[in-house]
């Protein structure tokens, strides 16, 4: 053997050991993360605690996926938390069949009440995305302009249906799907893995899931090679949107309560979990799977802070310089690899 075979040799071992690691480093440290609780606090590991994380993460994770197609076509969509506020408030009104001297609806109320509310939830959210998708695709406003703009919009209608308060009281259909359970498992859950297959399933095995991956790449080449670029940044919106809408659903079913308060900081929440999860955001890499990953992530800190009575102001410190260092992982992969 060569000499000069060595140096190439020893270069691609350290090269084949970071594309291990980024491709792997979300799942390594979630393993890591329930090590250490489990070590701190053995009760971390019961069944009763792993399924309320669960039960926790299943609403932002339902939004996470929405996002993930946001972010892989370098977008961004910072409304979503208020828009799970709004859209719970409607599905609210809906299932009370009006609100008490302002309105009255024929629709709503009655044995049926979680499914008019339900869809009506899904409908307001599609729309708010494709609205907010026009300006960005069509207008070429930047998104974080156009969805910051939209998060106060957003809050600002649910203030005024809510008129500054919580619309609470409902039936137990309504309840069931946020408070429900089939066997052991809470109902959000399957609700949750039920959205991640069929998100999965989109995203890496047909026509559509490969045009987000190839406009996240590079937009005008995708242009060039005849994909509707702008039908498509309005449809990724719409599905963040749609699905902003089930995750107010189920918000105001768990809570038995809505009002404009409702999703605060869930964005936060939902970008870290995306971004953690391995999806970049300068587009075209990233994974439903890994977002499962980010979202279980973010609900094992959370839950393992509160089981160590970790203050809340610190919980958000953690979480925005977990983002920070995975933005920051992302650039060095990056660069590493040009």
């Amino acid at each position: 053997m060569s000499l000069a075979s060595s140096p190439p040799l020893a270069r691609q071992r350290p090269a084949n050991l970071i594309a291990l690691l980024a491709r792997f480093a979300p799942l390594i440290f979630l393993l890591l993360l329930m090590a250490l609780f489990t070590f701190l606090a053995p009760r971390f590991l019961s069944s009763l605690n792993l399924f309320n994380i669960l039960r926790q993460v299943s609403i932002f994770g339902i939004v996470a996926v929405g996002m993930t197609f946001v972010i892989l076509t370098r977008g961004i969509d910072l409304s979503i938390g208020a828009l799970i506020a709004l859209t719970g408030l409607v599905a609210a009104v809906v299932a009370k069949g009006g609100i008490p001297g302002r309105l009255e609806l024929t629709a709503g109320g009655g044995p049926f009440a979680w499914y008019w509310a339900a869809l009506a939830a899904i409908v307001v959210g599609g729309v708010a995305g494709v609205l907010q998708g026009v300006f960005v695709a069509r207008l070429s406003v930047p998104a974080f302009v156009v969805t910051l703009g939209g998060m106060t919009i957003f809050r600002g209608l649910a203030l005024i249906i809510g008129n500054g308060g919580p619309i609470s009281g409902f039936d137990e259909s309504f309840g069931w799907w946020g408070r429900g359970m089939v066997g052991a498992v809470p109902v959000p859950v399957i609700v949750f893995l039920v959205v991640v297959v069929i998100a999965g399933f989109v995203l890496h095995s047909t026509r559509y899931g490969r045009s987000v991956y190839a406009i996240g790449s590079n937009p005008e080449a995708a242009r060039l090679c005849g994909l509707n670029v702008n039908r498509t940044l309005i449809s990724v919106y719409a599905l963040t949107g749609l699905c902003a809408g089930l995750g107010g659903f189920l918000l105001a079913s768990r809570l038995n309560s809505a009002e404009a308060v409702a999703g605060n900081q869930y964005e936060l929440n939902v970008i870290a979990a995306v971004v953690i999860g391995g999806t970049s955001l300068y587009g075209g890499t990233g994974s439903i799977a890994g977002t499962v990953i980010g979202t279980l992530l973010i609900g094992v800190l959370l839950n393992g802070l509160v089981i160590l009575n970790v203050s809340p102001y610190v919980q958000q410190l953690l979480i925005g310089a977990i983002i920070v260092g995975a933005v920051t992982f992302d650039i060095f992969i990056k660069k590493y690899k040009r």
